[in-house]
């Protein structure tokens, strides 16, 4: 299993991106409009800058509590773990596992093209167990 069927089943394929000197207001609005705990830094919404998740935030807000005028590049996470397509599902989830990100851009060519958190790697993880399982029980209750 490849992390670029799982991007195929996610609803939408856009990733949320925010430039580098967005001011951290701004990108708590957009967290907020989209749902999502996670954006991609991008100068030009196709490279990868950066990554800031609502944990840094809140731990600038711990630090600064003026953190809403402050620019995203001095709270986002500048070495960012990243996978491709066709990086294997459980390999990816061992690394996220062990280097505790919830959130990983996709990346093809130095092109963002999408982003997988933890949660879609679980949930794709249960439909294939499903799967097998059912499967199993077929096979079991036609003999």
């Amino acid at each position: 299993m490849h992390i670029g069927e799982v991007l195929s089943r996610k609803p939408r394929s856009d990733v949320v991106t925010i430039r580098p000197d967005a001011v951290v207001g701004e990108l708590v609005a957009l967290l907020a409009e989209h749902n999502v705990g996670a954006l991609v830094v991008s100068v030009d919404g196709t490279s990868v800058d950066g990554i800031v998740s609502e944990r840094d935030v809140v731990r600038r807000l711990h630090a600064d509590a003026a953190v809403a005028e402050v620019p995203v590049a001095a709270i986002m996470t500048s070495e960012v773990t990243t996978c491709s397509p066709a990086s294997a599902l459980d390999e990816l989830m061992r690394t996220m596992t062990d280097r505790r990100v919830r959130h990983v851009p996709v990346v093809e060519d130095g092109r963002l093209v999408g982003i997988v958190s933890i949660g879609d790697l679980v949930k794709h993880k249960i439909g294939e167990l499903q799967f097998e399982r059912d499967q199993l029980d077929s096979y079991v209750h036609q003999t």
